[in-house]
């Protein structure tokens, strides 16, 4: 999920509500929208990649 925070700043958080905080956990802060959602697809690829070994 991304959120739009102050003059040009974007901010990238995980879907899923933290149990224990009951917010969401904060993924990264962007100067764009792009960079946000190409971190977002970044993140997707190695949840179901991995690390190689």
């Amino acid at each position: 999920m991304i959120r739009k925070l102050g003059p040009g700043r974007y901010r990238l958080y995980s879907r899923s509500v933290n149990a224990a905080t009951g917010q969401r956990r904060n993924l990264g802060t962007f100067s764009s929208r792009a960079a946000a959602e190409q971190h977002e697809r970044e993140i997707q690829f190695f949840k179901r990649r991995g690390p190689r070994r």
